[in-house]
C-alpha cells in the first residue's frame, strides 16, 4: 500500500514508519519538523520512503494515489504545547481537516492519534472509552487536550456524513528510544537527568501514576487498529500502573545511580492518575502489551548513554 504519515519524523512516527517499510509498503512522511527530527529517519535508506516538508495546518494536495493515512503530527509534550499553543489547536483543527480531506479525496482511510489527554484529570478509574473525561478548556493543557477532543470530534463528523473510513486510537503514556531527552515528559526528563549525574525531579509527593508502555507494543497496536473494522475509539496503552515516586525509584535501581529525589510543586491540571482500561484493544484485537517496564527501560536507558 502507499501509506501517508503526518508526523512521521516523531518519536512514534519514526517508530511506525520504520515497521511500515519492513513490510514492503511505501510511505510518504509529512513533517514540518517542529518537534519531529531528520536524525530519527537517518537509518531508514529506502526508495520506498518519500519526505514531505509541510506544515499541514495549510492545505496539501497529492498526486498519487492513497492507501492509508496515519494523523500522528502534534506537538505532545507539555513543554512543547504549552510553547506552541495556536500550533497545537491548528494542527489538532486545521490539520485534521486537511487530512480528512485528503482520505475523502483518495478514499483512504485515515487513523487519528488522539491521547489519554482528553479524559483530562479522569474522575473514572481505569479510563473506558466510554469516559467523557473532566478536562480544563482554559487551563494551560487545554489547548492539547481540546485540540484532539476537537480531532476526534470532526473524525468522527466524516465519518458520519462524508462516509470517511476512519478509526481512533487514544494513546496512553509511551517511551522508549528516539525520544526527545529534553522534551519535559518523565520519561526522557529522570533518564536525562540520571544519565548526566543530577537528582531526579518529582512533582508534587510522587504518588501520581502513570501507566508506561513501550513503543514497539503501541506501534503493533496502531496497526492492528487501522487493519480491523471497529470505527470507535479504542485505548491503546499499558495497564500496569505505577506511582510516579516508584517509577523513579525503578530508573535508579537501573542505572545504579545514587541520585535522591527532589520534590516540587505539581503542575495545574496535572492528572492524578492515569491508568488505560484496555478491554476494548483486547476484544476487538487480541492486543495486549508484551513488553515488561523493565526490559523497555533497560533498552531506552541504552539508547539514552548515546544520545544525551
Amino acid at each position: 500500500m502507499r501509506i501517508v504519515v503526518s508526523g512521521g519524523a516523531g518519536f512514534i512516527g519514526s517508530h511506525l514508519t520504520e515497521e511500515l517499510l519492513k513490510q514492503g509498503h511505501s510511505v510518504v512522511i509529512i513533517d514540518n519538523f517542529v518537534t519531529g527530527s531528520r536524525k530519527n529517519l537517518e537509518h531508514l535508506n529506502s526508495d520506498k520512503l518519500s519526505i514531505v516538508e509541510h506544515d499541514i495546518s495549510k492545505p496539501i494536495y497529492l498526486a498519487e494515489k492513497v492507501d492509508r493515512i496515519y494523523h500522528l503530527a502534534s506537538p505532545a509534550s507539555p513543554i512543547d504545547y504549552q510553547k506552541l499553543p495556536i500550533q497545537t489547536l491548528k494542527v489538532g483543527a486545521l490539520g485534521t481537516h486537511n487530512l480528512l480531506g485528503m482520505a475523502k479525496d483518495k478514499h483512504a482511510r485515515l487513523l487519528l492519534a488522539s491521547t489519554s489527554e482528553i479524559y483530562g484529570d479522569p474522575l473514572m478509574h481505569p479510563q473506558k472509552e466510554t469516559y467523557w473525561g473532566n478536562v480544563n478548556p482554559v487551563g494551560p493543557r487545554g489547548c492539547y487536550d481540546e485540540s484532539k477532543r476537537f480531532a476526534e470530534a470532526i473524525v468522527v463528523a466524516y465519518r458520519d456524513y462524508h462516509k470517511v473510513d476512519t478509526r481512533i486510537i487514544r494513546i496512553f503514556n509511551t517511551y522508549g528510544p528516539r525520544m526527545r531527552l529534553n522534551d519535559g515528559r518523565v520519561v526522557p526528563a529522570f533518564i536525562s537527568q540520571v544519565l548526566n549525574g543530577e537528582d531526579l525531579s518529582v512533582y508534587g509527593d510522587g504518588s501520581q501514576t502513570r501507566s508506561f508502555c513501550y513503543v514497539s507494543d503501541l506501534v503493533r497496536g496502531i496497526m492492528k487498529v487501522m487493519e480491523q473494522p471497529d470505527q470507535n475509539p479504542i485505548n491503546l496503552g499499558n495497564p500496569a500502573e505505577i506511582t510516579i515516586k516508584q517509577f523513579a525509584e525503578k530508573i535508579i535501581e537501573l542505572t545504579s545511580s545514587k541520585a535522591k529525589l527532589i520534590y516540587g510543586p505539581l503542575p495545574q491540571d496535572d492528572p492524578k492518575r492515569r491508568q488505560p482500561d484496555i478491554t476494548r484493544a483486547k476484544e476487538l484485537l487480541g492486543w495486549e502489551p508484551e513488553v515488561s517496564l523493565e526490559e523497555g527501560l533497560r533498552k531506552t536507558i541504552e539508547w539514552a548513554k548515546k544520545n544525551v
